[in-house]
Parts: C-alpha cells; sequence; structure tokens
C-alpha cells in the first residue's frame, strides 16, 4: 500500500502544479507537496512518478511548497485552494491511510510488548514457564492480526524476527534446565528403585504385610513431591502400583480392590489438591505480571504507552479476578470431597462390622449343618441296626417253620371178628369180571 501519491492539479489562480500527497503516518498526518508548472519538466516528473512516490528521497526545486495537515476521515487530504481531476485516487488514499495509521499504531503496541518481554528475558539467569507461556500469547496474539491483514508484513516479520530471537534465548535455558533436571531425577529414581526392590523382596518372602503397606503409602506421598521427568515418573508409579496390588491380594484375597468408591475420591481428592497448587502458584505469577506492570506505570511516557499498558493491567487483573473465582470453586470442591471421604469411611466401618457379622453368621450355619449332618449319619447308623435286628427275626421265624413235625397216630378201623371176612377188592377199572 503506496503512502506517497503524485497528481496534477490546480490552485486558486488556476495556476497548473505538480501536487505530491505523503502520509506521515506517525504522526497521523499528510504534507501536501506542490511544484510549479515551470519546474515540474518531465524529467522531473518521472522521477516524482518513479523514486519519490516509491518512498525515496528526491531534491525539491526551489518554488517547492510544503503543507502539513491533519489526516480527517471526513476532510479532504488537500486543502481548499488545491483542486485536481484525480480526486478519486485522493478519497481512495485517504480511507487507506487511515487503516495505515491504525495499523502502525498496533504495530507500535506489540512492539512495545516484545521490547518489553526482551527486557525481562534479558533479566534472568535460568527457565521461567511463566515468561514462556507469555511469549507464546504474545505471538498467538500477533499472528492472528497478520492472518486477518491487520498487520503490514513487514511489520509481522520485524515482530517474529525478534519474538524468535526471545524463543531461542529461552530454549537454551529450557535446555539447560532440562539437563539439570534429568540429573536430579536419575538420583531420584535410583533412590525409589533401591526402596521399591526391598519392599517387593520383602513382600515376596511374606513379611509383615501391614508395616509395608504403611512404608509403600510413605514412599508414594514422598513420590508425588519428588523431582522425576515423565519417564522415569510413569516407571516409579507402575512399580508402586503393582506393589499397592501385591499387597492388597495377599493380605485381603480377591476382595483387595472393593474398596473402589473410597479410592477414586482418594484420587481426585489428590488431583484436586495439585490442581489448587497449581493455580495458587499461576495467581502468584500473575501477580508478579501486576507489580511489574504498576511500576511500569509509574514511569511510561506517552499517553498512548500509558494506556496501553493500562489495559495490559486491566486484562492481567481480569485474568487474576477469573482464577481466583476458580480457586474458591477448588476450595469448596476440596471441602466437599472430605465430607464425602469421611462418610465412606464410616461406611466403610459398618461394611467391616457386617463383613464380621456375616462371617460369624456363616460360622454358626457351618455349625449347625454340621450338628445336622452328624444327627443324620447317627440316625442312619440306628437304622441300619433295626433293619439287622429285623432281619435277623426274620430269618429265625423262617428256620422253626423248616422242623419235622412228630407222627400222629390215627384211629383203627373197626373189623369183624372173622379174620378171612375181609372184604375183596374192587375190581380194576375196566378189568372183565
Amino acid at each position: 500500500m503506496k503512502t506517497r501519491i503524485v497528481v496534477w492539479g490546480t490552485n486558486e489562480n488556476e495556476e497548473k502544479l505538480l501536487i505530491g500527497v505523503e502520509l506521515v503516518e506517525r504522526e497521523n498526518k499528510v504534507k501536501v507537496h506542490t511544484i510549479s508548472q515551470e519546474e515540474a519538466t518531465e524529467e522531473f516528473y518521472t522521477k516524482m512518478m518513479n523514486i519519490w512516490r516509491e518512498g525515496q528521497e528526491l531534491p525539491m526545486p526551489d518554488s517547492h511548497t510544503i503543507i502539513e495537515r491533519e489526516l480527517s476521515i471526513t476532510d479532504s487530504l488537500l486543502p481548499d485552494n488545491l483542486k485536481t481531476l484525480r480526486g478519486d485516487i485522493l478519497n481512495r488514499a485517504k480511507t487507506e491511510w487511515h487503516f495505515v495509521v491504525l495499523s502502525a499504531k498496533l504495530y507500535d503496541t506489540y512492539n512495545d510488548e516484545i521490547e518489553e518481554i526482551k527486557e525481562r528475558v534479558e533479566q534472568l539467569t535460568g527457565w521461567d514457564g511463566g515468561v514462556w507461556e507469555e511469549m507464546k500469547g504474545f505471538w498467538s496474539k500477533v499472528q492472528k492480526q497478520s492472518s486477518e491483514k491487520n498487520l503490514f508484513r513487514n511489520h509481522a516479520n520485524e515482530l517474529r524476527n525478534k519474538t524468535n530471537e526471545l524463543f531461542e534465548t529461552m530454549k537454551g535455558y529450557k535446555k539447560q534446565m532440562n539437563e539439570e533436571f534429568d540429573r536430579i531425577s536419575k538420583e531420584h529414581f535410583s533412590e525409589f528403585a533401591e526402596k521399591l526392590d526391598d519392599i517387593e523382596n520383602r513382600i515376596e518372602k511374606g513379611l509383615g504385610l501391614q508395616p509395608i503397606f504403611n512404608e509403600l503409602k510413605a514412599l508414594q506421598n514422598s513420590f508425588k513431591k519428588s523431582e522425576l521427568n515423565r519417564k522415569d515418573r510413569n516407571n516409579l508409579w507402575k512399580r508402586i502400583d503393582n506393589a499397592f496390588k501385591t499387597v492388597k491380594e495377599k493380605k485381603y484375597g480377591d476382595k483387595g480392590g472393593e474398596n473402589n468408591a473410597m479410592t477414586r475420591l482418594t484420587r481426585r481428592y489428590e488431583g484436586l489438591l495439585s490442581a489448587i497448587q497449581k493455580m495458587e502458584q499461576s495467581i502468584k505469577r500473575d501477580a508478579k505480571d501486576e507489580e511489574f506492570q504498576l511500576k511500569r506505570i509509574n514511569n511510561t511516557d506517552g499517553q498512548l504507552e500509558l494506556q496501553i499498558r493500562q489495559a495490559k493491567l486491566a486484562m492481567i487483573q481480569e485474568r487474576v479476578a477469573s482464577k481466583k473465582t476458580k480457586l474458591d470453586d477448588m476450595l469448596r470442591t476440596k471441602i466437599d470431597l472430605e465430607k464425602k471421604i469421611e462418610k465412606e469411611k464410616v461406611k466403610e466401618e459398618k461394611r467391616k462390622e457386617q463383613a464380621e457379622i456375616e462371617k460369624v453368621k456363616a460360622s454358626v450355619k457351618e455349625e449347625i449343618a454340621a450338628d445336622i449332618q452328624q444327627a443324620a449319619e447317627s440316625r442312619e447308623a440306628e437304622a441300619d441296626k433295626l433293619a439287622k435286628a429285623a432281619e435277623e427275626l426274620k430269618t429265625r421265624s423262617q428256620s422253626k417253620q423248616k422242623v419235622t413235625p412228630p407222627p400222629v397216630e390215627l384211629p383203627s378201623d373197626p373189623v369183624s371178628d372173622d379174620e378171612d371176612s375181609v372184604p375183596p377188592p374192587a375190581n380194576p377199572k375196566g378189568e372183565e369180571e
């Protein structure tokens, strides 16, 4: 977008003039250059079109005059005594130049912000996550304005180059921090691994499980507060979790993981505590930024810079207010979770008491069942004895029925005194007489 135009026009005396109009964007003004027709030769006109209009400086003739005017969206670029037939060019330029001025102000605002960040980076001696996040947020704003064509390409490129330099500096700090952090993580990992080796050996040998469980809890609390990189933390967490599961299985059998509600509440509570800690740290960082902006406001030169810094301060204060609201919600949730955990503990005690009652009931049932079984076996043995006795009686009865009875003498038939008078036998059937 050009900020210089060249047209032919006339003055109040109808004298022909070569008119050059340029935008002074930093001052929100325009300069109107006029050259008389006598000195506006073809050669000079060509130079005005090809050199001066493209932004380069050009020596002006002696008759050259300059008129400065405020850039206004309502007034013409030219004073009333100058006229031109190319009013369309001037009107289009006036509209475009207003955008140029606003874009330049936006660039100045961002340039001040990146210079301020640069000042903070130069004061650092190591990695600062807050500054890194601020730089990311800044560059995100610049990218958005650039994509929407609110910033000119050269301005966007300047801001990008400055931002990249700061990013490279911060990456160097982060690399140093990561190397030191990895070294510390390795030391802590070795310490935890050695303790876990000892605990796992004792679990394997079946030594006192409750002391081991308490030791694991203490180790877990220490683990959460230790400086460990992601890889070391994940490896240790798996071992600690497996150790807990093994202890519970050995102590409670398959019921070691029944208290899911309590486990979920505990994990949620621990996660909430971590989130609360991070939110409090974030609010502290914003408070430092607010203090920094207040100091800058007190030493600010210029109304625009003051307004920009006041706007930034208002944004920081709004961000802090929003975070404090979230923190208050977290703290209320923390109280609710603590109440739920206490209730769950009471329920757990009741469950244990009920489990003991059920255990006693089961024991009584087993004793009753054993008594019933014993009585049934006694009745069965008695029945066997009765059956044997009945069988013996039956056998004896059958033996008595098989004995031969003594012979019975039948009375003799009366006979006659004559022994020869015995009647002859009857003739056999069919025999002839």
